[in-house]
């Protein structure tokens, strides 16, 4: 075969592969699973709130709840994908069904969860970042790569049983966060509060001295009947029960829980 004839079949043989590649990804298909880019997660106190209020769908209201790490539910899994790619999810993210996330009614956005499918024992992690399944009895709706990890997609449900690792996109791992509960606010513990700052400074030293990493005491200034009020604060509390283990454990009867 001369050099001529080679170099003309091969032309054409491009241009087949060309056009065949061409068609493939420009059909509707590819448009529907489009590439969507890596995101950051949007976990702002604002969202939280937004997303904890109640909700009403099909004329059934919902109750977004707390949990607690640790926690199980059993249900129905089933999951989601092609006809909700590429849009938004409840926490103003971008759905993609081929990241690791999931859809409760009532968990807190970013709760991680385990997902163990009761029927074969396989488990995977997701990350709660939508609302849904509004199915009786049916209690995540997994994402088609989570779906597939539990081996649940031709199936389209599955029997599972969920286990709460953790909030805002971490999975708890020290004893401190294994306590957490989920929350939207900041908690503090009020232990002095002097109409002068040095009153004020004193305590706050004496509690540098024996809080460990964790915590941090700090001076609130406020005002009350027009009077600066110099306000002690242990800040960097997850949840109100970790403030009232710590208050119990510290003997610290006359303290004030604040919330904000």
């Amino acid at each position: 075969m001369s050099s001529n004839i080679t170099k003309f079949l091969l032309l054409i043989f491009t241009i087949s592969l060309f056009d065949g590649c061409a068609r493939r990804y420009n059909n509707s298909s590819y448009h529907s699973y489009r590439y969507i880019p890596p995101q950051k997660i949007k976990n702002s106190k604002a969202m939280q709130r937004a997303t904890m209020r109640s909700y009403i769908v099909h004329g059934k209201r919902y109750t977004p709840t707390y949990a607690k790490v640790g926690d199980t539910f059993r249900g129905i899994a089933s999951w989601y994908g092609p006809n909700f790619h590429a849009k938004k999810t409840s926490n103003g993210e971008i759905y993609n069904m081929y990241a690791m996330t999931a859809a409760s009614k009532t968990l807190p956005m970013n709760t991680m969860v385990k997902v163990v499918n009761l029927d074969n024992k396989k488990s995977t992690i997701v990350r709660i970042n939508d609302r849904g399944p509004f199915v009786e009895g049916r209690i995540i709706d997994l994402s088609n790569k989570a779906a597939h990890k539990i081996d649940m997609v031709k199936k389209g449900t599955a029997n599972v049983q969920l286990v709460i690792l953790g909030f805002n996109a971490k999975i708890a791992k020290t004893v401190r966060e294994r306590r957490e509960v989920a929350s939207i606010k900041d908690f503090y513990l009020q232990v002095g509060a002097f109409s002068k700052l040095k009153g004020a400074k004193t305590i706050k030293r004496k509690f540098d001295l024996i809080l460990d990493q964790d915590y941090k005491a700090i001076i609130k200034q406020t005002y009350q009947n027009g009077k600066r009020i110099n306000r002690v604060w242990i800040s960097g509390f997850r949840s109100r029960d970790e403030v009232e283990d710590f208050k119990k454990e510290n003997h610290l009867t006359n303290a004030i829980i604040i919330a904000k």
